[in-house]
């Protein structure tokens, strides 16, 4: 997944130090990145909060950067 690798390199940071982030081992993040192994929602979600990016933008369904906005139940 070229996104997760742009962003990742835009923060100036290491693959291990996402891992580090997301509890896993560097390989594994690595397997995220390249697309050899899926990546689970949770760790899709926080990614988005970490980057500020929609999950759709990571998942490269949508060019748009921002968050969704949180609609309250009434």
């Amino acid at each position: 997944m070229d996104r997760l690798r742009d962003l990742r390199e835009d923060k100036d940071l290491k693959q291990v130090d996402l891992a580090d982030k997301l509890g896993c081992s560097q390989a594994t993040y690595s397997r995220y990145e390249t697309g050899a192994l899926g990546v689970p929602s949770d760790i899709l979600m926080k990614l988005s909060k970490f980057y500020h990016v929609s999950v759709d933008y990571i998942l490269g369904l949508t060019d748009e950067k921002r968050l969704y906005s949180r609609k309250r139940k009434r």
